[in-house]
C-alpha cells in the first residue's frame, strides 16, 4: 500500500527523531533551556545573541582552568589556548579538542561568518575568523555568556 506524501514525511520526522535519540543528540527543548539558563545566557547561547564586547564575564580572564559549554556542561576550551585579542571578548586560538565545537557558515547581517557551536548541543558560542595567533593562525572569538568557567584546582 502506498502512503500520502504527508504520511510519508510523518513517517521520516519520527524515525530522524529516534535515529537522534539513539544517538545521544538529541537537543532538549528550549523550554528545558530557559528553565536552567539566565535570560541573557538563553537569548546568546540558545538564540544566537551577542554580548557587548568588554562588557562580559570572561574577555579578560587569565586564571587558568577550563570552559564549559553553559547549556551542556561540555568541554570547549582551555584556558592554555586563551589569549588576548583586543577585541573585548573571550578569545582562544584553539578548542579543547576537535570534535567539542562545530563550525557552520553564518550569511546574517549581510556578512559570511564562520559561526561556532556547542558540537553536543548546537548552541551559540561565537565565530571563528583566521587571524588569530600561531599555531593555528585562527581566533575563535566566543561569548561569555554561552560559557562556564571552572579555575583549575
Amino acid at each position: 500500500m502506498l502512503l500520502p506524501a504527508k504520511a510519508k514525511m510523518a513517517v521520516l520526522v519520527i524515525v530522524i527523531f529516534a535515529f537522534w535519540q539513539a544517538c545521544g543528540n538529541l537537543p532538549a527543548m528550549h523550554d528545558e533551556y530557559a528553565e536552567k539558563l539566565t535570560p541573557e545566557q538563553y537569548r546568546v547561547a540558545r538564540q544566537g545573541g551577542t554580548e557587548p564586547p568588554f562588557r562580559n564575564a570572561y574577555w579578560d580572564n587569565k586564571m587558568p582552568g577550563k570552559y564549559y559549554c553553559v547549556a551542556c556542561g561540555e568541554l570547549l576550551f582551555d584556558s592554555s589556548a586563551k589569549y588576548d585579542s583586543g577585541t573585548g571578548w573571550p578569545s582562544f586560538y584553539a578548542p579543547a579538542s576537535e570534535s567539542s565545537v562545530s563550525e557552520i557558515v553564518d550569511r546574517t547581517h549581510g556578512m559570511s561568518r564562520t559561526e561556532s557551536v556547542c558540537a553536543k548541543c548546537g548552541s551559540h558560542l561565537g565565530h571563528v575568523f583566521d587571524d588569530g595567533p600561531a599555531p593555528t593562525g585562527l581566533r575563535y572569538c566566543m561569548n561569555s555568556a554561552s560559557l562556564q568557567f571552572e579555575p583549575e584546582k
